[in-house]
């Protein structure tokens, strides 16, 4: 009966999160938090030629990650000839594609220099030129000076480029303040926010099945254990690494933080099925099929085998 049985995906619940503006002010307590001064050197630079800024931010990223790859093996994958460019989308697969994860930044000049004092290299869309023409760039942002409100990037031909924190935020607003940092599985950087590590996660399980999601759903989980999505979607993850025990504790504390997540409810009662627990199961789909949404036939259609 169970043989054909079908969990409800992670995707399904991220459906309603969307983009949101933000404040560019960089607040006082930036400057009270963080040390005046940082610089990644580590980055390798790699000269930016005509429409191919995308590749090269993605190999200097990529190579500070200890990742074998160059600008040649890049721009087949992300650079658009009709674009004159690449998109955001082709850097962000990109990157997945290489076995990391791309995870947007919450966009702030704040958070921006957050993620540089911690150490972690951002890639950053700027327009160049007025929003009516623009001028599309990316750029690797290394570093900062505090004390002259000063950015440090890697930008075009200039190895160690320097902008005012000013001229730098309005040129990147004119992108909606577009920027990520790349890390390995497993990892969360500081400063993510839970809506976009969902996102980021959430993106590298499309392409790479919920197995190899598993340790970035378990950091994710460490850092926001009140979240019931991604509680829902370790859930997935220890089901599809074969540990059901822990992917029922993972749906049933899933369900707590929201009852009415239908999809939870949906998995929990197969999983109790499958573990030879009718009764449990029964009450999970029931609230499955009370709750509207794409799992609430398929819970139904098992409790009438049940």
């Amino acid at each position: 009966m169970l043989s054909n049985a079908r969990f409800a995906g992670v995707f399904i619940m991220l459906l309603l999160l969307s983009g949101c503006a933000r404040n560019p002010v960089l607040l006082q307590s930036t400057y009270q938090a963080l040390p005046p001064h940082a610089e990644i050197t580590s980055v390798p630079f790699y000269a930016q030629t005509e429409f191919q800024c995308g590749p090269a931010t993605l190999a200097m990223v990529l190579n500070h990650q200890d990742v074998e790859t160059d600008v040649e093996q890049l721009i087949p994958q992300v650079f658009l000839p009709e674009r004159d460019g690449s998109v955001q989308p082709e850097m962000l697969a990109t990157v997945r594609r290489y076995d990391q994860l791309a995870y947007p930044i919450r966009g702030t000049l704040d958070a921006l220099l957050g993620h540089l004092a911690a150490g972690d290299p951002v890639v950053v869309m700027q327009n160049l030129s007025l929003p009516i023409y623009p001028m599309w760039h990316y750029a690797v942002a290394i570093g900062y000076d505090l004390p002259s409100e000063t950015l440090i990037l890697r930008s075009g031909e200039i190895e160690r480029h320097t902008m005012s924190f000013s001229r730098f935020d309005a040129t990147w607003a004119r992108t909606e303040r577009w920027g990520f940092v790349v890390a390995e599985p497993g990892t969360l950087p500081a400063g993510i926010t839970a809506r976009n590590a969902l996102e980021a996660i959430s993106a590298y399980e499309e392409s790479h099945g919920p197995r190899a999601t598993l340790s970035s759903w378990q950091a994710f989980e460490a850092h926001h254990p009140a979240n019931a999505i991604g509680q829902f979607a370790l859930g997935n993850a220890f089901y599809a690494d074969q540990q059901p025990d822990n992917a029922r504790t993972a749906f049933e504390r899933a369900t707590e933080l929201d009852r009415k997540m239908g999809a939870a409810w949906l998995n929990l009662g197969i999983i109790l099925l499958q573990q030879d627990k009718p009764l449990k199961a029964h009450s999970a789909l029931t609230q499955a099929a009370a709750s509207e949404g794409e799992w609430q036939e398929r819970a139904k259609q098992l409790l009438d085998r049940i």
